[in-house]
């Protein structure tokens, strides 16, 4: 029984949600989607999805439930986590533009640009290669953060817009700058989720 939970606090929870249960549905698995809010939902918890949203409130709020501290320690001990956006910005050892206040897990091993695409209006799609596919997979970003630098080799990139890395991995960790769940395209949930079994 696999249980994802989806850390709710702001951003686009419920399209992670429906994402993760297509995907499991497509992998053949049972198992359970919740809504993370708090620190005793952890319990028995499979893999955790971090969404997109502000992750100036995301940090706050995630602080203030006291999420982040028990995240980070199974994010350490090797519980599959992914990152979608602010998401990404989250899971990130180096973030330019942080504002003195935020906190981050500081688990994946990159130097992220916070506000690279600028304002809302900078918002695009297009298409992305997949290292896990021969198919492009529509990439959704919406005042995406972008990823500047590697930080160690324990990182691998797995997708690319162009020749430029927009999605990476590094051993329990997923890393997006765009939105999977925005589109009706479950591979690369599917992809994440396979380390939760």
């Amino acid at each position: 029984m696999v249980k994802v939970g989806v850390i709710g606090l702001q951003g686009d929870v419920s399209e992670h949600i429906e994402a993760s249960k297509r995907a499991l549905e497509n992998l053949g698995v049972t198992g359970e989607v919740i809504w993370l809010r708090k620190p005793e939902q952890l319990e028995g918890i499979s893999a955790i999805i971090i969404p997109g949203g502000e992750s100036t409130t995301i940090s706050r709020l995630m602080v203030k439930t006291g999420l982040l501290e028990p995240v980070k320690k199974l994010g350490e001990e090797g519980l599959p986590i992914m990152g979608t956006c602010a998401g990404l910005i989250m899971l990130s050892k180096d973030v330019i533009g942080a504002t003195p206040e935020q906190r981050f897990l500081e688990l994946l091993d990159v130097k992220v640009n916070r506000n690279a695409y600028g304002r809302q209006v900078d918002s695009f799609e297009a298409p992305i290669k997949l290292a896990f596919s021969d198919e492009p997979f529509p990439g959704v970003f919406i005042r995406a953060p972008r990823i500047v630098e590697l930080l160690s080799d324990k990182v691998k990139p797995i997708a690319w817009l162009g020749d430029r890395v927009v999605g990476v991995e590094q051993d329990n960790l997923i890393g997006l700058e765009f939105h999977p769940e925005l589109t009706d395209d479950t591979r690369v949930h599917e992809y994440f989720l396979k380390k939760a079994l």
